[in-house]
């Protein structure tokens, strides 16, 4: 029969349960052994808590992972659990406050993050105010008045949120703010840190603690990405960032977590000596697959079900076990793209008699997930190729670094762990890999 209003209003709900969103803490959809274990045994949002609680004056933590790992969602639990602790926790995302494609310069980023935790305090209750009464960015205009170099910029003094604004969506600002600040890194970074100090300093005066800890969660850095040929150059600027800019990063008296992308866990050793030692936590896809192998782990389909029963009970009235194994194993374990090709199997059901339904149905959604990625060079599929055999990232010099991040951003090479870390290429893309000449 054809598709019911009943019939039709069920696929509805059930297709904006299956939204991908940032969950907060406490709601009744998160499922916990998606992320909940790290390397060690334990949960790597505790760990992360545990060393903040420990560490003394100030210190850096790493986080990392694929797009669709959960980080946002793991990151507001972390939020929660420091709130718990008794340790003030400000949770800002950087793509408000970053151009995401375009490069990256520790003038700029520090400037946005000095900026977003004055925006932060003074939308907490606690405190409603900036200290010294005046914003981040008020302060950034009176900097940069007494430089010679930012005189040619046409700073929106009148209106000093515009210059977040310009930031963000200017790209022109951005590039002149960046050339311009390079004769002045060590002042323009020491004026920053300067502004974290008389922060945490009116935090700790506000709340009558004058060892209260103050946290900074940085959320969203692994998402700056360049687009076409200025893909390398954003690459390198983010690289930079983090290495020749390490100790810019660390901020006296301030912890700080940053996400990271996940292509500069491979040089973690490096990244996190130069930030006090540093481990990077890194959350991986869910392990649909067993060990180092093609062979579906019974165990991660059944937290990936977990995770549909969560957001719809009934979800069995829709697909069949089968169904929803299948679309498991075709998006890697990957939850981003496990919701989306939930989703787009139900604008398709046009008759009730469709449902519940089979895995021969769903080919279609996998079909154009799959053509999403392809066409490959031939180059690049030896490279995958020789990551599906040996489950490693191969990376032979670090010249190739830059395309092992487009494998990893782009999901092309899958990250899980069970028990220890390892690769795959994306199961939809396993046939034409596999094919590849040798």
């Amino acid at each position: 029969m054809p598709l019911s209003s009943t019939t039709r209003s069920e696929l509805k709900t059930l297709y904006n349960a299956l939204a991908d969103r940032v969950l907060e803490p406490g709601d009744p959809v998160y499922v916990k052994e998606v992320n909940g274990t790290g390397p060690s045994g334990a949960d790597p949002v505790e760990e992360i808590a545990t060393e903040i609680d420990w560490q003394e004056g100030g210190g850096v933590c790493l986080f990392t992972g694929q797009r669709g790992t959960g980080k946002s969602t793991e990151l507001r639990r972390l939020q929660r659990r420091l709130t718990d602790l008794g340790i003030v926790a400000f949770y800002v995302d950087m793509a408000e406050y970053v151009l995401l494609s375009k490069n990256i310069e520790i003038s700029d980023f520090l400037i946005s993050m000095a900026g977003a935790l004055s925006e932060s305090i003074e939308a907490d209750p606690r405190f409603g105010k900036s200290p010294a009464h005046r914003s981040y960015w008020e302060r950034l205009v009176g900097f940069l008045d007494t430089k010679v170099e930012f005189e040619e910029i046409s700073l929106p003094v009148g209106d000093v949120a515009q210059i977040k604004a310009s930031l963000k969506n200017d790209p022109d600002f951005k590039q002149r703010i960046q050339q311009a600040a390079r004769g002045h890194i060590a002042q323009l970074v020491g004026d920053a840190h300067a502004y974290f100090r008389d922060a945490i300093g009116f935090i700790r005066e506000q709340l009558n603690d004058k060892d209260r800890k103050v946290v900074l969660i940085v959320d969203s850095i692994e998402r700056i990405r360049g687009v076409g040929s200025e893909s390398m150059e954003v690459f390198e600027s983010v690289r930079n960032l983090f290495f020749a800019h390490a100790e810019h990063l660390r901020i006296p008296m301030l912890h700080v977590v940053y996400t990271v992308p996940p292509y500069l866990s491979v040089l973690a050793s490096g990244a996190g000596s130069l930030m006090g030692g540093a481990v990077v936590r890194r959350l991986v896809s869910t392990h649909v697959f067993q060990d180092r192998s093609r062979e579906p782990d019974p165990a991660g389909l059944a937290t990936m079900r977990d995770i549909v029963q969560k957001r719809y009970p009934s979800w069995d009235r829709v697909y069949t076990q089968d169904t929803l194994d299948r679309l498991a194993l075709s998006s890697g374990g990957d939850l981003r793209e496990y919701f989306r090709l939930l989703r787009q199997c139900l604008p398709a059901v046009q008759d009730d008699a469709d449902l519940p339904l089979p895995p021969a149905s769903v080919r279609h959604v996998e079909n154009v997930a799959r053509n999403e990625m392809l066409p490959i060079p031939e180059d690049q599929k030896q490279w995958l190729k020789r990551i599906a055999d040996t489950h490693d990232t191969c990376l032979q010099k670090e010249e190739d670094l830059p395309l092992l991040a487009h494998f990893l951003d782009n999901r092309l090479v899958m990250n899980y762990r069970n028990g220890s870390d390892w690769y795959d290429v994306h199961p939809l893309i396993r046939d034409v890999v596999d094919s590849a000449a040798t």
